[in-house]
């Protein structure tokens, strides 16, 4: 774990949640990563959902989940890239999430969410807070979203045509996410987290 004030481990920072042919996850994953690269309080580590599909009857000692395992352990943070499908959240990234346990617990998740409609990913991003939730996990609460998502590409294809507000929505949510992730390693390091 890094000493006080050093570069916050992780997050995983698009745990790109979809896996289907033609998803957008890797443009919106790729646009966050690199508004995260600009900062040198923290260090990146993606995972993408489709590199490690797991199958829903996993067990916890699985060589699947053997490798991401530290990974995830290690990171003190993380960011959710989510698209909205049927007004939740994909299986693969439930499945996902539920093949791991202490890994997730008592840390801070961040959330950009993503979808064809209005709401942007805003409903997945609310099953979410619930399943992290009881991971003892702290969800930030502001968020990033992308409503209409095809909307967001400019006529080249580059994706988002005006990045501003969305910027500045990912370094409010980065800011807290850093704030938390230091909190609770502190925390952690001096009282080990029971839950």
């Amino acid at each position: 774990m890094p000493p006080a004030g050093a570069p916050v481990a992780g997050p995983p920072a698009g745990r790109l949640g979809s896996a289907r042919l033609g998803r957008l996850a890797p443009d919106v994953a790729g646009w966050f990563a690199g508004v995260a690269a600009h900062r040198d309080d923290l260090v990146l580590d993606i995972v993408d959902v489709a590199d490690h599909l797991l199958p829903a009857s996993l067990d916890a000692h699985d060589p699947a989940t053997a490798a991401l395992r530290p990974r995830l352990a290690g990171a003190d943070a993380y960011v959710v890239v989510v698209p909205e499908y049927n007004r939740s959240i994909t299986g693969p990234l439930k499945t996902f999430i539920d093949s791991f346990q202490s890994e997730w617990q008592a840390k801070p998740v961040g959330f950009v969410g993503y979808g064809l409609g209005t709401a942007g990913g805003a409903r997945a991003i609310e099953h979410l807070r619930q399943i992290f939730a009881e991971f003892h996990c702290v969800g930030m609460k502001d968020i990033v979203t992308f409503p209409r998502i095809t909307e967001h590409y400019d006529a080249r294809g580059r994706f988002p045509a005006e990045p501003e507000d969305a910027q500045a929505a990912a370094k409010v949510m980065l800011d807290q996410l850093l704030w938390w992730a230091r909190a609770l390693r502190e925390a952690k390091a001096a009282r080990p987290y029971a839950s």
